[in-house]
């Protein structure tokens, strides 16, 4: 304890220091006032969800000090996405994904426009062409893929390709599906699929081999002399096209294909 000793007449007289004889009145109150904020805080984030800098300006703290006393709690999913709609850079860029995936499907829809009304023309090679991806070709939204054993099936329909959609050598790949007995052939049945397609070397993707099953007996043996060969063309155009003539020739609407 604090004491000070002056005399008075000579005789020495002990007093304690002022400070020491009471706590601080504005000490207690702050120490209050600061409890108070920081369970306030606390509550708006665990019951509403509101962000750091939110909470400073309703409690009236700094953005560090509501960190501090909110960072152990969690947020639920929802008021996570809340949090992020509330942010302008993320408003920002989900507005920018839909304005652009609005354009993207305008095209979708205007190409499958120009696909129904070359339809109407009823060209056999059209006709031909659309009819074999109905029934042979993947579904992607934005690639043709057509795949076949038939060699005169897909030179057919890459016949069509060029003939529709103007379509140069490098826009077209292929790949050939194997089995293990063409192994000691691959070479020249990759050249035959190039030959009767007409395309150049470039064109030719990884080749892909089949093997036998463990439990196969390996019965199945030149049933298709030169495998498969895959036909892509990643263009959505060119497929968006396609399906809007299908759909204009078999009188019905496939909204899946557009979105």
């Amino acid at each position: 304890m604090a004491e000070h000793q002056v005399s008075t007449l000579g005789t020495a007289v002990r007093f304690r220091s002022p400070a020491s004889l009471h706590p601080s009145d504005a000490s207690v109150t702050l120490s209050v006032v600061k409890t108070q904020q920081r369970d306030e805080a606390r509550r708006l984030r665990r019951d509403e969800g509101l962000s750091v800098k939110e909470i400073a300006g309703r409690v009236r703290v700094s953005q560090s000090s509501v960190s501090v006393w909110v960072r152990d709690i969690e947020l639920t999913p929802a008021q996570h996405d809340a949090l992020r709609l509330q942010n302008p850079a993320h408003n920002k860029l989900i507005s920018g994904r839909t304005v652009a995936a609005a354009n993207r499907r305008r095209e979708r829809l205007a190409a499958q426009a120009q696909g129904r009304a070359v339809s109407r023309q009823g060209d056999p090679l059209h006709v031909a062409g659309c009819m074999l991806y109905w029934a042979e070709g993947g579904k992607a939204r934005n690639q043709v893929r057509f795949s076949n054993s038939d060699p005169e099936m897909v030179r057919l329909f890459v016949e069509f390709l060029r003939t529709y959609f103007g379509l140069a050598d490098d826009a077209i790949r292929i790949t050939c599906h194997l089995y293990p007995d063409h192994l000691g052939q691959q070479r020249e049945v990759e050249t035959f699929w190039l030959v009767t397609l007409g395309l150049p070397q470039s064109c030719l993707g990884k080749s892909i081999v089949n093997v036998y099953s463990k439990h196969s007996q390996r019965k199945r043996r030149n049933t298709l002399p030169f495998g498969t060969c895959r036909v892509v063309v990643s263009k959505t155009s060119v497929v968006q096209s396609i399906y809007g003539a299908i759909q204009e020739y078999g009188g019905f609407d496939r909204p899946e294909w557009l979105d």
